[in-house]
């Protein structure tokens, strides 16, 4: 019987315990999210931070230059002097130019290449996948001097080939850098995009594709009219880590400038922001690095809302 009182009292007491206090929760959570915030704010939102606080000031020098320079407000001197600099523009409207371009073309190819690794007739799926992906293995620098080497103009095998179709080929000239370059990048960037779409494939489930297959639709129309839409998140993710990289464009253009003399030294934002730092222009070169930033995401997110208005009129 008292066992029995026990266990007819055990369930009351249990709910007249008092629930957690919510103070002590909040407690808890703070307590699990302290490491990633701590190392969030040290590695992304400080230096973020410094470089606007360092693209607010100038370095001054007195008299004859022979003493220390002192640092001053610049207010938006800064970018006043680095969009009025006829080089820097142009180094943002090249870059716009190879993304409009560049990044339509590779995710195209990307996107083609997984429909065919997702397609059931497909062979030697493993080996393609692994393929496609190698170059991306391949680390960015060793790949620009694997292609510096193949675009040079007394080492290119390209160029001697069209020789002998009598052809005049230089694809280090001035016409021919941005699409050089563009090459480099789809070469290199193609497997990663492939691999993220190809995986959104693999999510899909097998019965749709069965359905339509049973009610005459081609593999084609599978493809365009039920693969393609419903990977439409992964496309979105694709297009806007290229834009985002595209914008970043520097070891292409800096180890080729050593086949390519007549490569400016400030073909991307990047690379002139580099070359501020050389010249010890630390505040120009913060100026660029936040004009540059600003750009990539006005244009991410630009694509992103363009994307979700159209989503939403569908």
């Amino acid at each position: 019987m008292t066992t029995a009182l026990a266990g007819r009292t055990a369930p009351q007491d249990r709910a007249a315990r008092p629930a957690r206090p919510a103070r002590h929760r909040a407690r808890t959570v703070a307590l699990f999210l302290a490491p990633f915030l701590l190392l969030f704010t040290a590695l992304y939102l400080a230096p973020i931070g410094y470089t606007l606080y360092q693209s607010l000031f100038r370095m001054h020098r007195s008299g004859l230059g022979l003493s220390a320079p002192t640092q001053v407000f610049a207010g938006f001197g800064n970018y006043a002097t680095a969009l009025g600099d006829p080089a820097f523009r142009g180094s943002l409207l090249r870059v716009l130019l190879i993304g409009v371009v560049q990044v339509p073309v590779m995710l195209a190819l990307a996107l083609a290449l997984a429909l065919l690794l997702d397609a059931g007739s497909t062979m030697f799926k493993r080996f393609f996948r692994l393929a496609f992906f190698l170059p991306y293995a391949l680390p960015g620098v060793v790949g620009a001097i694997m292609w510096s080497y193949l675009v040079a103009p007394g080492l290119s095998p390209i160029t001697a080939a069209a020789h002998h179709l009598g052809l005049d080929l230089n694809l280090t000239s001035d016409g021919m850098l941005g699409a050089t370059i563009g090459n480099m990048l789809t070469w290199g960037w193609t497997g990663y995009n492939m691999l993220i779409i190809h995986s959104a494939l693999q999510a899909i489930p097998a019965e749709l594709a069965e359905a339509a297959r049973m009610d005459g639709c081609s593999a084609f129309g599978i493809a365009w009219r039920i693969k393609v839409p419903m990977i439409r998140p992964a496309l979105v993710l694709t297009t806007v880590f290229s834009v985002i990289g595209t914008a970043q464009l520097y070891n292409e253009p800096a180890i080729l400038h050593n086949v390519a003399p007549n490569l400016s030294s400030s073909y991307t934002p990047i690379y002139a922001a580099y070359n501020a730092v050389d010249a010890n222009n630390f505040n120009l070169a913060a100026t660029e690095s936040v004009v540059l930033a600003v750009l990539a995401f006005a244009l991410s997110f630009g694509f992103l809302k363009l994307v979700q208005r159209r989503g939403e009129a569908l």
